[in-house]
């Protein structure tokens, strides 16, 4: 173990005796250290993106969308749609299945024997990082679906509003 990690590793003991922060160890068994005010705020955000998660589930179902989870993922190295990993709590022992990129497939009946099939990303603030951008672009150039939006919360008069963008129109920004 070289000098620097072992000052990193020193610095986070020194940490884990304050009151101000949290320690945890990664999957190496290296010590990490967070701000409990920052770990507050993360698990408040995970638990507002899931009721939003929902509800923009729920506004799919109600236009008349067939709604399930994605668990399957894109492997951007070798270029392939690979099975999402599940994620195990080792706390709340709970194994959460739906890690996929995006979060749901939709489909809606055209006409007889055809289909419509979106990817929908639900995203509070509407951003996509850089590689959810390629993990598009990858799904539309090989045409898994036919559509991805991006569902984004708005409010209106305090009233939870869903805005829904087309990643093409996102990416097609970006170039």
């Amino acid at each position: 173990m070289d000098n620097e990690r072992k000052e990193e590793i020193l610095e986070v003991v020194r940490k884990a005796g304050s009151e101000e922060y949290e320690t945890s160890w990664d999957e190496k068994g290296f010590p990490k250290s967070k701000k409990k005010s920052e770990v507050r705020k993360g698990r408040k955000s995970k638990a507002l993106g899931g009721k939003f998660e929902s509800f923009v589930r729920k506004d799919l179902e109600e236009k008349g969308w067939i709604v399930d989870k994605w668990s399957n993922n894109v492997d951007l190295e070798e270029g392939r749609v690979i099975p999402a990993k599940r994620k195990f709590n080792p706390f709340s022992k709970v194994m959460s299945i739906g890690t996929g990129f995006p979060d749901f497939v939709a489909l809606q009946f055209v006409k007889e024997g055809f289909y419509k099939v979106i990817g929908v990303e639900v995203k509070v603030n509407g951003t996509l990082s850089r590689e959810e951008k390629e993990k598009c672009r990858f799904y539309l150039d090989r045409k898994v679906f036919s559509e991805i939006w991006v569902a984004e919360k708005t409010k209106e008069k305090n009233k939870v509003r869903v805005v829904y963008n087309s990643a093409e129109d996102i990416l097609g920004r970006m170039r």
